[in-house]
């Protein structure tokens, strides 16, 4: 059977053989069979009859016995009747034969025969049908009423093709076939250097080697398709060199890194199995698309093109970036317009940013920081208890994803620190129940991986949700179980000298005391002044627990201190109130005690000078006797210092008005207002903070009122120097009033020249008035520096930063007094 076949074979390449000879032998110069262009047109003929090609249906009738009638039809119109017969004879014969050694394709074969006789007979040279003819010119030069070449009627052009190609068949011995290139071209794709496409670091990519032959466009094509090579080499590399790399978020980059390279390792599969594939000839026709191309693998490689870019563009940003930074600059690429990019750097920013929302999920709801490769937003440092609110957990800005807002990232942190406060400071468990109500009130779970990329508003909803609830049980245990407001309370009595009893009394109790050098001063014996005061007050009916917080204090002091200069009270403030009450603002609360203590001891000797004046408001008329001279200096000398003592009572009656009035209670009510509205510690913080500055800036304490309150301390010194001048005064007089009764009573006796008694009533009355003399020069110049440095205050109220003060200067100056004497002064 197979010997059979071989003749058959042979037989039609003799027959073609011919067929070829016997057209060529027509032309002006007949080839030598043996002849080098005589085997070449054999070649591309067996090329035409073994291709696929076929004329279009509109030309060639499927139909064999049209074909053959239509042509006998020509024969006899022509006067070959013969002929036409024989013609007819010959297809009755073709048509009959059937069987495996019959001619199957029938009508296409008659129309062969009929086109080689219609061109036989045309005016156009036979030599057209050879591979260097112009077939688009010979259809061109045809007259359409005489019939035209088949191909002049094709309209898909396909024999035009076929005869292109052919023309670059002769250069097939020093060029690369297209199969070759596609397989180099999938080495290139996946960094492996191919037989004709290699890497050249001259122009840092693929591209094919300079000496093999193959048109430009091919060439770019390659290196155009090849990019994709060198980004994968590039993306490769990163992961491979960041294997080593222990965070978590540039792990996770890295494994979604792998799983896009796995998905372009399976495609490159595909397509080395496709490739394996012959590519058809275009005259040939397809029965199946499965084969590769250069085009062909341009459109496979399309979007695996954009998804390499992106992902050589994030490799080189993410070089020396981790944790959220790395995060947020992938997340800047995802805003894109186009749904291809976007959903795939959405698919890689869900791996990327897993760690980082199981980080935020376990801090907002656990207070656990995970972040062991220091990847968190938040950081956390070892401090002492008492600073674990403000300084043990702080927000790091350059780890901040752009996805994550910064309120929002103020609030995760202030959620977190919470939970920590409630569990390290306050020994409270109840955060967990809270936790657990934010979770699911959110919708989400307390589980691990419950949130991640693109759920933005479900974070927001969760941090919200277990914010309030946390914040909202954090000050419910510091008002209930550690009595915050009642603590507050008892320092404005205490160190702001709100227990007026309390206060007065250890004012007199202590005072004697203080007087003192506070070298000889112990601490003990004041704290035992201290408890005497608490017991003999209504401050016994307070909380022990905070009357025992209440101290005695000792300033730093020298050697020419009183017991007035070091004395103080402090609060002390255990965990977990020392996060509010830290040194910083006991320190403030220190110095307003002390500016109240000098306050109140001012007062305290002006008190003790009216207790002095009253009774000796009628000892003028024990002086009856004595010299007009000194009756009128007495007199006068008391009327001085009951003006200069109403001047100065005026004055410190006021502005302790104003400080317990207008600065305290003022600041107090505000402070209980915002205590009540405070959402979270924070605010509570921020509203202590506002309360004490109100206090410290009103009050004269702050920065910018350094120089009014040395000149409110300058009228403190004056009306102290002006207590002791009083008490020496009144001293004398009561001396003056002794000695002159015992004048009376020892007239006639024996006068003794050693006492003052004994030397009669004109030495006292000489004595009495120098000693009235002094004293009311004294008093006069304190009343000068008095009414100097009053001046110099007033003239300072009306500059400060604060309303209130001015309103003080007007009710120091009601009457406009110091107004108009502040004029004359300037006018003299």
């Amino acid at each position: 059977m197979e010997e059979g076949d071989d003749d058959d074979q042979q037989k039609a390449a003799d027959l073609v053989h011919k067929l070829v000879l016997r057209l060529l032998s027509q032309t002006p110069n007949p080839p030598d069979p043996n002849s080098p262009s005589f085997l070449k047109t054999l070649r591309y003929t067996h090329r035409i009859l073994t291709s696929r090609l076929s004329p279009p249906s509109s030309v060639v009738s499927p139909n064999a016995a049209a074909i053959a009638e239509s042509l006998k039809r020509r024969l006899a119109a022509q006067g070959k009747s013969s002929s036409a017969l024989a013609f007819a004879d010959l297809y009755t014969k073709l048509a009959s034969k059937t069987g495996p050694d019959s001619v199957s394709n029938k009508s296409s074969l008659l129309h062969l025969l009929k086109t080689v006789s219609d061109d036989r007979k045309s005016s156009i040279n036979s030599s057209l049908l050879l591979p260097n003819s112009s077939l688009g010119e010979a259809s061109k030069k045809k007259d359409s009423s005489k019939g035209t070449l088949l191909i002049s009627k094709d309209s898909e052009n396909l024999r035009d093709i076929a005869f292109r190609e052919y023309k670059t068949l002769i250069k097939e011995e020093n060029e690369v076939t297209e199969e070759v290139l596609v397989r180099d071209v999938l080495y290139a794709c996946q960094g492996i250097n191919g037989k004709y496409v290699k890497f050249n670091s001259e122009i840092d990519g693929y591209a094919v080697l300079d000496y093999v032959k193959v048109p430009r466009a091919t060439r770019v094509m390659v290196r155009t398709i090849s990019e994709l090579g060198w980004l994968f080499k590039k993306v490769k590399t990163f992961v491979v060199s960041s294997e080593s790399l222990l965070e978590t978020v540039g792990q996770a980059f890295c494994a979604a890194l792998q799983d896009e390279l796995t998905d372009y390792y399976k495609l490159l599969a595909v397509l080395e199995a496709k490739a394996m594939n012959p590519i058809p000839l275009v005259s040939e026709s397809v029965s199946s698309s499965d084969y590769l191309s250069l085009r062909r693998l341009c459109v496979w490689f399309a979007e695996p093109m954009v998804k390499m870019r992106l992902m050589a563009v994030l490799v080189d940003k993410c070089k020396v970036l981790r944790g959220g930074a790395m995060a947020g600059e992938i997340h800047l690429h995802a805003q894109h317009g186009d749904p291809l990019v976007r959903g795939f750097m959405m698919s890689l920013l869900r791996c990327v940013c897993s760690p980082l929302f199981e980080m935020v999920r376990s801090w907002v709801l656990e207070g656990e920081l995970e972040d062991t490769f220091g990847e968190f937003f938040v950081v956390g440092q070892p401090v002492k208890v008492g600073l674990l609110w403000r300084d043990g957990y702080k927000l790091h800005v350059g780890m901040l994803p752009s996805f994550i807002s910064p309120s929002l990232a103020q609030k995760i942190l202030r959620t977190g620190k919470s939970i920590n406060f409630l569990r390290v400071c306050c020994d409270d468990h109840g955060w967990a129940d809270a936790a657990s109500e934010a979770a699911a009130a959110s919708g989400t779970t307390t589980r691990r991986g419950g949130l991640g990329y693109g759920e933005t508003d479900a974070l927001e909803h969760l941090v919200t949700e277990a914010a309030k609830r946390i914040d909202k049980h954090l000050l419910d245990v510091l008002y209930k179980r550690y009595k915050f407001k009642e603590h507050c309370l008892a320092i404005k009595r205490y160190l702001l000298l709100g227990q007026g009893d309390f206060v007065q009394y250890l004012m007199d109790i202590v005072g004697p005391k203080l007087s003192e050098p506070a070298n000889n001063i112990s601490s003990f014996e004041l704290a035992g002044f201290l408890e005497t005061a608490i017991r003999a007050s209504n401050a016994q009916y307070d909380d022990r627990d905070m009357l025992d917080r209440l101290k005695v204090k000792m300033m730093p002091h020298g050697s020419g201190d009183r017991g007035w200069d070091v004395f103080s009270l402090e609060y002390e403030a255990r965990v977990p109130l020392d996060t509010v009450f830290t040194d910083s603002v006991l320190s403030k609360y220190l110095r307003v005690f002390n500016f109240l203590w000098k306050l109140k001891r001012v007062e305290h000797a002006l008190i003790g000078i009216w207790k002095t004046m009253k009774p000796n408001c009628i000892t003028s008329n024990s002086f009856v006797k004595l010299q007009t001279s000194v009756k009128l200096q007495l007199l006068s000398a008391l009327r001085r210092c009951q003006v200069l003592w109403n001047e100065m009572n005026h004055f410190v009656t006021n502005f302790q008005y104003y400080i317990m009035f207008e600065v305290l209670e003022v600041s107090w009510c505000n402070f209980a207002r915002e205590m009540e509205a405070a959402k979270d510690l924070d605010d509570l913080l921020a509203a202590h903070e506002k309360y004490l500055n109100s206090i410290v800036g009103k009050s004269l304490l702050g920065e910018q009122s350094q120089t009014i309150l040395k000149s409110l301390f300058v009228l403190f010194e004056l009306i102290l120097r002006f207590r002791s001048h009083a008490d020496r005064l009144y001293e004398g007089i009561y001396e003056l009033q002794i000695r002159t009764k015992e004048s009376g009573r020892e007239r006639n006796k024996t006068q003794e020249s050693s006492t003052w008694i004994s030397e009669g009533r004109k030495a006292i009355a000489q004595r009495a008035g120098e000693f009235l003399q002094s004293m009311s020069q004294d008093m006069d110049g304190i009343a000068e520096e008095y009414t100097t440095s009053l001046d110099a205050f007033l003239s300072l109220l009306p500059l400060q930063q604060t309303v209130d003060l001015k309103f003080l200067f007007f009710r120091l100056d009601f009457t406009e007094f110091y107004s108009r004497l502040h004029s004359k002064r300037k006018e003299s």
